[in-house]
């Protein structure tokens, strides 16, 4: 056992481009390592790589008949390296690190077995913290292949009953497919294609002033073809995209593709397979897709073409980005082949009768040009706007306008660029007050229109935060506490029929910063349930008969404070 967990000594995996199967990746994984994690006939409801909310998809989304309580065993042998308790995301989850260079991912667990949430009890105790997220030694927890690490569950931002599993590389953290090792899913469906776009690029940067067209399609069995004209007259330069994705033949769902070929004249111009990716790249899903269509629409159409700044690991080859000159007066074959994991196929042909253009437009920017790779900043003194290289996938016509001010604010509305040009990551905004906002400049925030608080910390003259969209800004101020409301406790009452304490805490604007609880003045543990709200202490053993003493003190962003008391029975 001592051998076997000697982890510097890991495989190495041989880098090379192989079509396994007609499968594109760029690794040969080892199969037959790593066995399921849970004792149920594999079924996904999601699949690795899907596409959802500002994020990809990191593992398998294994069913567990929509009901929690089944076990989950380790998938290999090796140690528990770390432990993470949060509200949202993977809820309660267990990594677990292997000789191999590879680490297995156990989301939305119910509860850990003994020793584990023995450990999970203890930091939150030391810490005084609910939320926890710690690493452990390699020799802490050792694991056998299949040992019983946790049961199933339903916490953390989890839409049912059901195992997030992922296998990540160890040394870089990236998360790779877990079909690629030979947990596959039974699956004889090809993908279903919809239909398709048609961008025109000419040159100029992609947004949501960008030409396109849409052509339906239809078709089974993995053949497709365009529902009216079979050829389509394009000149200039083309970019592509497709509306499609993909079921298994273990469930219902309606799951992303692993990969996608554009093909002109049989040459591939474009390739798309989400064989691994790290998790610093997976917000560029909203360059991936056409963003501004599905802000208007919620339809996802992925676009086959690779805008400049984008540098997830999702495209393993193009040329030219997957933009196609039609600038001849030809006829031309184009292809679309989409494929799942298990190889099925689905192919969609169509001709393109492409023309000279009569001439190539000219980019002009009526703002300011802000560009992918350079650092950009805006100021005009009430406000400033800085992004960094990378934040941006694409140049943008930055544009700015003054609005009017709003009433019970203590700035004008400044409008910055638009909503409709997604950011990698947050950038600084800087927003001057109005003079009479005095002393409570403390308690000043900047607030999206949309999204509301985006945070801010008064400095320089200036309100400061860090947004991750760009819309229309203003300042408000945050004076008001948050406001504790008893779900189950009341002065006097008697709590000895009941699990424990419920509460729920809401604040208006700038958010909750921390809950804490007591219990005759000692600090006592308080979880929080995702979809509920509801914050809870469970009674321990701590709590003898007789009368308690109950305090809740709920902190905002900006520092006020509500307090709940209350006497109980135990």
């Amino acid at each position: 056992m001592l051998k076997q967990l000697i982890f510097l000594l890991g495989c190495v995996c041989t880098f090379s481009n192989t079509h396994a199967q007609g499968i594109i990746q760029s690794k040969t994984y080892p199969k037959g390592t790593f066995q399921y994690p849970i004792d149920l006939p594999p079924s996904t409801a999601g699949s690795f790589g899907e596409l959802r909310p500002n994020h990809l998809h990191s593992g398998l989304d294994f069913r567990t008949n929509r009901r929690t309580g089944y076990p989950v065993h380790a998938a290999m042998y090796g140690y528990v390296s770390r432990l993470r308790v949060q509200l949202g995301g993977f809820g309660n989850a267990v990594y677990v690190t292997h000789p191999n260079g590879y680490t297995t991912v156990y989301g939305h667990l119910d509860h850990l077995t003994p020793e584990l949430a023995a450990a999970v009890r203890k930091y939150q105790n030391d810490h005084q913290s609910w939320e926890i997220d710690f690493k452990l030694q390699p020799f802490q927890f050792p694991v056998t292949k299949g040992q019983l690490i946790a049961i199933s569950g339903n916490t953390g931002a989890s839409g049912g009953p059901h195992l997030h599993f992922e296998i990540r590389d160890s040394l870089t953290e990236e998360t790779i497919n877990p079909q690629l090792f030979g947990l596959t899913i039974a699956d004889n469906i090809p993908p279903t294609l919809g239909s398709i776009a048609v961008y025109q690029l000419n040159g100029r940067p992609f947004n949501e002033n960008t030409p396109r067209n849409y052509y339906a399609v239809a078709g089974a069995a993995g053949n497709y073809h365009l529902t009216g004209a079979q050829t389509i007259a394009l000149s200039g330069d083309i970019g592509f995209g497709i509306v499609t994705d993909d079921q298994n033949s273990s469930s219902v769902n309606r799951n992303g593709i692993y990969s996608l070929e554009l093909k002109v004249d049989d040459r591939t111009v474009y390739t798309f397979a989400v064989e691994r990716f790290a998790f610093d790249q997976t917000h560029a899903i909203n360059a991936y897709i056409d963003y501004p269509l599905f802000l208007k629409t919620k339809r996802k159409i992925q676009k086959c073409f690779v805008p400049p700044g984008s540098r997830i690991t999702i495209y393993p080859q193009s040329e030219n980005r997957g933009i196609v000159s039609f600038k001849d007066t030809l006829l031309h074959n184009v292809e679309y082949l989409v494929k799942d994991i298990a190889g099925n196929a689905s192919s969609l042909k169509f001709k393109v009768q492409s023309s000279t253009p009569k001439d190539r437009p000219v980019v002009t920017y009526t703002g300011t040009k802000f560009s992918y790779d350079k650092r950009n900043e805006f100021n005009n003194g009430p406000v400033k706007v800085v992004v960094e290289p990378g934040n941006l996938y694409d140049d943008v016509d930055f544009n700015y306008a003054l609005l009017p001010q709003k009433p019970g604010t203590f700035s004008a509305t400044h409008h910055i660029h638009n909503r409709f040009t997604p950011i990698h990551d947050k950038y600084d905004l800087w927003i001057k007050p109005d003079a009479s906002i005095g002393s409570l400049a403390n308690k000043a925030v900047i607030v999206n229109t949309l999204a509301g608080c985006v945070g801010g910390i008064y400095q320089d003259g200036y309100v400061k935060a860090k947004p991750a969209m760009f819309g229309d800004f203003f300042i408000k101020l945050d004076t008001m506490a948050p406001v504790i409301t008893p779900v189950n406790i009341r002065n006097g009452g008697n709590m000895s029929a009941v699990s424990g304490i419920s509460m729920r805490a809401s604040d208006n604007l700038s958010g909750i910063k921390s809950c804490v609880a007591t219990v005759d003045g000692k600090w006592v543990l308080l979880s929080q349930d995702y979809r509920t709200r509801i914050y809870k202490y469970t009674f321990d053993s701590g709590i003898d008969p007789g009368k308690h003493t109950f305090e809740l003190t709920v902190t905002d962003n900006k520092d006020n404070v509500s307090k709940f008391t209350a006497s109980f029975n135990r």
